[in-house]
């Protein structure tokens, strides 16, 4: 495959940015994109240019690292992640634009990398568990009806990705919210603190700059592991009780 990419450059937080043009070829189909951007900065790396900057880490859909904007979709055409994209996604002779998330709540740091730690502090606020277990005890002495078992399960498969903010009009981080708040609160060991933590992560998570939701859909839609967009109600749901009970 032989393709065009325009990618986005930008030395710094305070830099000037702008899209520049790379041709690429003899990408294989069954390459990552990840992989195809490996042979682009190869390339660069022996012209003596400087190689485009993008974050990963596990390559495998795990982590959530590899957040690119490619050809204005979060993560690209697939519902996947960046690094399970692969090139026969697309055309030979193709022009792919690549841009990182935008979102205030994201600055930027170089090229395609932002910085996420927004997340980080939002699961923070929310605290731990103050219930003193002890020592671990069998699994089965503490019954989780099924239901809200699988629910917490399901919405804990969130990988902090941020393709929900980057996809949403408004850059809200509800759907990351709803389903952190909805996947300790269906458990027993949650409920302790489950007031006290859905108003801290709401108001770390304004704090932070995410926007407000306006339920368009477009985070669920763009959600790699498919958090059903039902977590922002949950999440409101919770909200509105610990507010009353305050």
């Amino acid at each position: 495959m032989n393709l065009t990419l325009k990618i986005w450059r930008q030395d710094g937080p305070n830099a000037a940015g702008q899209l520049v043009t790379y041709p690429v070829s003899n990408i294989s189909e069954d390459m990552s994109f990840l992989e195809m951007l490996d042979v682009l900065n190869e390339e660069l790396t022996a012209k003596g240019e400087e190689p485009v900057a993008f974050d990963s880490d596990c390559r495998e859909g795990i982590c959530g690292m590899c957040s690119l904007m490619i050809n204005g979709e979060a993560h690209g055409p697939e519902v996947t992640t960046t690094c399970q994209l692969h090139m026969r996604s697309f055309r030979d002779g193709e022009t792919i634009t690549i841009e990182p998330w935008r979102a205030s709540a994201f600055p930027l740091v170089r090229d395609l990398v932002v910085d996420r730690s927004a997340f980080d502090r939002i699961i923070q606020s929310g605290g731990y568990i103050s219930v003193k277990t002890g020592a671990a005890v069998e699994a089965n002495n503490l019954p989780v009806p099924k239901v809200k078992a699988d629910r917490a399960f399901d919405t804990a498969t969130c990988i902090g990705c941020g393709a929900c903010v980057a996809a949403c009009p408004n850059a809200s981080g509800m759907l990351f919210l709803g389903a952190k708040i909805t996947h300790l609160g269906e458990l027993p060991q949650g409920q302790a603190e489950r007031d006290s933590r859905v108003v801290s992560m709401v108001n770390q998570h304004d704090h932070e700059g995410f926007g407000g939701c306006t339920n368009i859909g477009e985070c669920a839609a763009a959600c790699p592991k498919e958090i059903p967009l039902d977590v922002i109600s949950q999440l409101n749901s919770d909200f509105r009780k610990a507010k009353n009970h305050a």
